[in-house]
């Protein structure tokens, strides 16, 4: 499925920190190397799949909204791609 999103579109990520010092949370499967971003379409499906990545013990981490096109630019610049996940954890 090819998926096209606009510049200005609203997108869901996980927020590490989000009080203070907070970062983009970004993922690596084990048997790629591959550095990713999740992100969603929807608020909803973002939370139902927070339990899923690896975030320290501890650490407070929340979905928050963000325009894709700011979402891009730091991922190119913090050699990050993006994977379109749904709310099962599935690359779109």
């Amino acid at each position: 499925m090819q998926i096209s999103i606009d510049n200005d579109t609203w997108v869901w990520v996980i927020i590490l920190n989000p009080d203070g010092n907070s970062q983009i949370l970004g993922q690596q499967f084990e048997e790629s190397p591959e550095a990713f971003i999740p992100t969603f379409l929807e608020k909803d499906q973002a939370l139902m799949c927070m339990h899923r990545f690896a975030c320290e013990k501890g650490q407070k981490c929340e979905p928050q909204a963000m325009l894709y096109e700011e979402l891009t630019k730091y991922a190119a610049d913090n050699q990050f791609e993006l994977f379109i996940l749904d709310g099962e954890g599935q690359v779109l």
